[in-house]
C-alpha cells in the first residue's frame, strides 16, 4: 500500500484542471484544516475532498469492491477510512466550511462536477 498515491491522483488532477479553467482559484492540501482537504476554495469558504470509490467506500458504486482475501483486514481498514472521513467533515462544518465530496467515478463526467461547483458559487 506504500505505492498508493494520496495526492495528485488522476481524479484530483481532473477536478483541479476543471476549476482552474473555470477561473476558480484554490489552495491544495491545507494542513491547517482537519483532514487536509484536497482542494480549498478560501474565497467561497469551501473545501473539496476527491475520494477514491474503492478506499472510501462509495455507496452503490461498482468500484467499491472488497478483496476476497484477508476480509477482516480490509473490512477494518475501510470502516476506519469512512469513520475518519465523517470526523473530518463534521470538524470542518463546525468551523464554518462548506464540504463537497466528489467521488472518483463522478470525475469521469465533468458535467456533474460543473453543476456542483456552480451551485456553490451561486450560494455565496
Amino acid at each position: 500500500m506504500a505505492g498508493i498515491k494520496g495526492r495528485d491522483t488522476k481524479p484530483e488532477m481532473a477536478v483541479r484542471s476543471y476549476l482552474h479553467a473555470a477561473g476558480l482559484r484554490f489552495r491544495l492540501h491545507d494542513k491547517r484544516l482537519p483532514g487536509k482537504p484536497d482542494i480549498v476554495l478560501p474565497r467561497y469558504r469551501t473545501v473539496v475532498f476527491v475520494h477514491g470509490c474503492f478506499w472510501h467506500r462509495h455507496p452503490g458504486c461498482r468500484y467499491a469492491t472488497t478483496p476476497a482475501s484477508r476480509h477482516e483486514f480490509w473490512s477494518s481498514k475501510f470502516s476506519a477510512n469512512v469513520e475518519r472521513d465523517r470526523r473530518d467533515v463534521a470538524a470542518l462544518e463546525e468551523l464554518g466550511w462548506r464540504v463537497i465530496t466528489l467521488w472518483e467515478c463522478e470525475t469521469r463526467n465533468l458535467e456533474s462536477v460543473d453543476q456542483v461547483f456552480w451551485q456553490v458559487v451561486a450560494a455565496c
